[in-house]
């Protein structure tokens, strides 16, 4: 399971879109830092996105060692709205 998760940050660390460099000179350029065109907005849904994946395998890996048969069964697209405050 360890082994697992670990991977997946790998693979998120690999495949992220989020530039930090871009991001500091965003943020210098006035840009938000967070909202719907917020600078870590991307990293925030890859985060996100990681974490509930992690979970998933997590909760996988718990039934395949106790004996329960358990799989995943395809993925959903999910719409998450942030309303600013």
């Amino acid at each position: 399971m360890k082994q697992r998760t670990e991977s997946i940050f790998q693979e998120l660390k690999k495949n992220s879109a989020f530039d930090f460099n871009q991001a500091v000179q965003d943020l210098m350029s006035g840009r938000k830092l967070t909202g719907e065109d917020g600078v870590l907005t991307p990293l925030i849904k890859e985060l996100v996105e990681t974490a509930l994946s992690a979970e998933v395998e997590s909760h996988i890996a718990q039934d395949a060692l106790s004996g329960k048969t358990n799989r995943r069964n395809g993925y959903n697209s999910k719409t998450v709205n942030i309303m600013n405050q």
